[in-house]
C-alpha cells in the first residue's frame, strides 16, 4: 500500500521537482538539484550541495570531506556524552553559541557552560542561551592565569589572543589587520568550576576548547582539577596559524600525560592545493571513567 508520504513524493516528481528518497519518512526535495548524498550508516545520510564548474575553486575537491568529518565528529561527541554519562559541558571559545546549539540538537540535555569574551559574539551567545535554564554564559576568556589581555578582532570566528604566524598570514587575508583589538578578562578554569557545577550532585564534566591557538593555556588553567574531566575536545594544529601556539604533537602529548586517550581525530580545515590538514578536532577520553555497565546503565 502506498503511503501518503510516497504519494506526496510522487506528486512532487511529476511537477518537475527533484526528489531523493532516503527511506521511511525522509527525503531531499530540491527545485534545482545540485547536491550529493552519501550514506554514512543505516540511519544517517550526508547531503551536501555541489558547486558549479564556474564557481568551483581550482583543485579544491575537499568540501565533501570537510562536511563528512564535521558530521562524524558531531555524532561521535553526541555518543561520547551518552556513553560517559556527561552532565556538564564546558564550552570554551563559544563564539555565537554554535557548539551549544549543536549539543542540544544532538540530544544532550545536561548543563552547558560557555565562555566567550568578544562583545559582538557574546551578545549573540547570550541570545542563543537566554531561554535555556541550564546553559550558563561567562563573559571572559580562560587561560593559565588571572589577567586582562589584548584580543585581536575582525577575524570573524578566528579572533585570538595570539598574533598570526607567518603561515597564518599567508593563508588568511583577514590576518593582515592586527590593529583592531579589545581588552578582555582572562580567568582560570579551576577558579570557576565550583560555581559552574553548583547543583550537580555527581559532576561528570567534559571540556571542549576552540580558542584559536590558546587551548593549551586553557588546559593549564584547570590545574589539578583537570583530573575531574571524563573527556575533552581540542582543536590541534598540524600547521600553526598563530604565533606561539603548540604543534599538535606537543598538545596531544600534554593531554595524554594528563590521562586522556584519543577516541577520534577529525580534519577541520585543509589546504586546497596540497590536501594537507591544517587543524584537527581531537576528541579524548579518560577511559577509567567509562561506566562499567555500559552506556546509560
Amino acid at each position: 500500500m502506498t503511503t501518503m508520504f510516497r504519494k506526496v513524493l510522487g506528486a512532487a516528481s511529476r511537477l518537475g521537482v527533484q526528489v531523493l528518497d532516503l527511506g521511511p519518512g525522509a527525503a531531499v526535495i530540491s527545485r534545482r538539484g545540485g547536491y550529493t548524498a552519501t550514506k554514512l550508516s543505516s540511519d544517517a545520510w550526508l547531503v551536501a550541495g555541489k558547486l558549479s564548474r564556474s564557481s568551483r575553486a581550482p583543485r579544491d575537491g575537499w568540501g565533501l570531506h570537510k562536511a563528512a568529518a564535521s558530521s562524524l565528529c558531531t555524532r561521535h561527541v553526541a555518543d561520547f556524552l551518552v556513553n560517559y554519562e556527561v552532565n556538564c559541558v564546558f564550552d570554551v571559545g563559544a563564539n555565537k553559541g554554535q557548539y551549544g546549539k549543536q549539543l542540544r540538537e544532538s540530544g544532550y540535555r545536561g548543563r552547558i557552560v560557555s565562555f566567550e569574551p568578544v562583545p559582538d559574539a557574546l551578545a549573540k551567545l547570550r541570545k542563543a542561551a537566554e531561554r535555556d535554564r541550564d546553559w550558563l554564559v561567562y563573559p571572559c576568556a580562560l587561560g593559565r592565569g588571572e589577567s586582562v589581555e589584548t584580543m585581536h578582532l575582525g577575524w570573524k570566528t578566528m579572533n585570538s589572543l595570539l598574533e598570526p604566524s607567518a603561515y597564518g598570514q599567508q593563508r588568511y587575508k583577514r590576518f593582515a589587520d592586527t590593529s583592531t583589538t579589545t581588552q578582555v578578562q582572562v580567568r582560570r578554569l579551576d577558579e570557576v568550576m565550583d560555581e559552574a557545577l553548583e547543583g550537580i550532585a555527581d559532576p561528570r564534566p567534559y571540556l571542549k576548547m576552540d580558542t584559536q591557538g590558546f587551548d593549551m593555556e586553557v588546559f593549564a588553567g584547570a590545574g589539578k582539577r583537570i583530573d575531574e574531566y571524563v573527556g575533552m575536545q581540542s582543536e590541534v594544529a598540524a600547521l600553526r596559524l598563530y604565533e606561539g601556539s603548540p604543534h599538535m604533537t606537543e598538545a596531544i602529548t600534554a593531554y595524554q600525560d594528563a590521562g586522556f586517550e584519543i577516541t577520534g581525530m577529525y580534519p577541520v580545515t585543509r589546504e586546497a592545493a596540497t590536501g594537507r590538514v591544517v587543524e584537527f578536532d581531537c576528541v579524548m577520553a579518560r577511559a577509567a571513567f567509562a561506566p562499567a555497565d555500559g552506556p546509560g546503565k
